[in-house]
């Protein structure tokens, strides 16, 4: 019959969040009230302390139950107010603790973004001239006697050659590499030399383009940055300027964020 009475929902909806001592002021002060007595009395006589929520479903449970009875949620492995420090701690607090034992706030698997070197499509220009340069060669060759069809020939095949071997060496003079936490550059043919750039240490990333460049959508990139061996580092030839250059940028802002380094290098 208690659970009938109208403010049955209401003492309910009031002492079933709280405290115990709570639940006791609630008590004393509808002491004068024989319904509230007793329906608080009955209330307090269950042990709210001995019951626990899903986090699945928020449906309420025993202490000692292994899986919710609504949703069949594994409740071992539900976090209580018994956990230890470290594992209520913010990612940022975490990363101060790290910071100041001297380790990393976390092994983060470092994965490859993009992989690329010089396109033939900066060449364009260079392409154009020696097809003008061809067609100069042959007209020479028809009005001019000294001017011969051999010797067009082959001034047509040396132009040809020297823009091929400009092109072969810059492709393979230089090498990038984008991951979730370094920028590789390798440069040379003979002698190789390879410099890794911790993204967090760029502080400003730009691209520019020729007139050619942009009909063919290629340019170049100029990375500023703390480190000391290429404070300013340009590559030149990247196809795709644009989006290669927003990535850049945004595995940059990623880690500073990550690190917890919102403040830009002075």
């Amino acid at each position: 019959m208690v659970d009938k009475h109208p403010y049955y929902p209401k003492i309910v909806h009031i002492i079933r969040p709280h405290s115990l001592a709570n639940r006791l002021t609630i008590r004393q002060s509808c002491r004068y009230n024989n319904a509230f007595q007793i329906i608080t009395r009955l209330i307090l006589a269950k042990t709210w302390s001995d019951i626990m929520k899903c986090s699945a479903c928020q449906a309420e449970t025993p202490d000692d139950a292994e899986f919710c009875a609504k949703c069949g949620h594994n409740l071992k492995n539900e976090p209580n107010d018994t956990a230890p420090q470290a594992a209520r701690q913010t990612p940022i607090e975490r990363f101060k603790n790290a910071a100041a034992s001297g380790r990393d706030d976390d092994d983060e698997e470092e994965v490859t973004l993009w992989i690329g070197g010089y396109s033939a499509k900066a060449m364009v220009g260079s392409w154009m001239l020696a097809a003008l340069a061809t067609a100069l060669f042959v007209v020479a060759a028809f009005y001019f006697e000294f001017f011969s069809f051999l010797i067009a020939f082959v001034m047509v095949c040396l132009t040809w050659a020297f823009v091929a071997l400009v092109l072969a060496y810059r492709k393979m003079g230089v090498y990038y590499e984008l991951t979730t936490q370094r920028f590789i550059h390798k440069s040379g043919v003979l002698r190789r030399t390879s410099d890794r750039l911790e993204v967090i240490d760029i502080d400003d990333v730009t691209f520019s383009q020729g007139l050619i460049q942009r009909i063919v959508n290629v340019g170049s990139i100029q990375i500023s940055s703390s480190d000391r061996t290429h404070p300013e580092l340009v590559l030149i030839g990247i196809d795709n300027v644009h989006v290669i250059a927003d990535t850049i940028d945004d595995v940059r802002r990623k880690e500073r964020r990550r690190r917890g380094l919102h403040i830009e290098a002075i």
